[in-house]
């Protein structure tokens, strides 16, 4: 589905995360390592997170993506957390403002119109780099507890993870044998049916699983970490239990 949350929420949840990562990044120092990100330090990450909030508002407001400052040279600001401040504040404004019949790229599969897309990707961009934050603080991996994602945006976050960026092309996860396996959090009644073909491809709400598909359990907190790389809270139940560590080695968001 395109999303299940609105676009006010959506904003208030880039809103939070945003601030909580900036204070994280200032605990830690812009020197710590990322354990969750292991070749990049803060410096690195807030300058990732400026730019993709740069880059949004950008296309939020109809200005020329192309001239937003790449991170790299983002990383060598002089005030890089008043910058990133600065670029938080800005996508929030644009979302804010944006009308609901914005013309403007997208590039997930079954997403909602611009508006609320800008507003859908970077409330969960920004909440993983939150955990991120979160991690070189606590220079470990944290759990679900310490994230505190909140139920909704944990299973927004698998829908838009699962339908939007994993059914485009062809799938990473297929190794020539065809198998299915079910994201099913164990405090929401949203099952997620993954069939992993030449292209996965999710089915729609109420999809029948094979009786030997394995099942991905845990809170949907937990599974929106995990299968964002940045957690292994979660229980595999049925068939191969190589399912998480295979994921972990092919499905990868980059930047690029």
């Amino acid at each position: 589905m395109p999303t299940s949350l609105s676009t006010a929420r959506h904003h208030e949840v880039a809103a939070t995360a945003g601030r909580r990562l900036l204070d994280l990044a200032a605990a830690a120092g812009l020197d710590a390592p990322v354990p969750t990100c292991p070749s990049w330090d803060v410096r690195a990450l807030v300058a990732h997170q400026a730019m993709v909030h740069l880059w949004s508002t950008a296309h939020l407001r109809g200005d020329d993506p192309d001239l937003v400052p790449n991170q790299t040279d983002l990383r060598t600001h002089d005030d890089l957390l008043a910058l990133a401040a600065d670029a938080l504040t800005g996508v929030l404004a644009a979302i804010a403002e944006a009308s609901a019949d914005l013309r403007a790229m997208t590039f997930l599969n079954d997403c909602p119109p611009p508006a609320a897309f800008w507003a859908r990707r970077q409330a969960h961009e920004t909440t993983m780099h939150m955990v991120d934050a979160l991690a070189a603080s606590l220079g470990r991996v944290p759990t679900a507890d310490e994230a505190a994602i909140e139920l909704d945006v944990a299973v927004d976050g698998l829908d838009e993870l699962l339908r939007g960026f994993f059914t485009r092309g062809r799938s990473k996860l297929f190794d020539g044998e065809p198998f299915t396996f079910v994201v099913a959090p164990t405090d929401h009644d949203e099952r997620f049916v993954v069939r992993v073909d030449e292209k996965l491809t999710v089915d729609a709400p109420g999809g029948e699983a094979p009786a030997d598909a394995t099942v991905l359990s845990g809170s949907a907190a937990a599974l929106y970490l995990a299968l964002w790389n940045r957690g292994d809270d979660v229980e595999v139940g049925g068939g191969p239990s190589t399912l998480l560590e295979r994921w972990r080695g092919t499905q990868r968001v980059r930047w690029s």
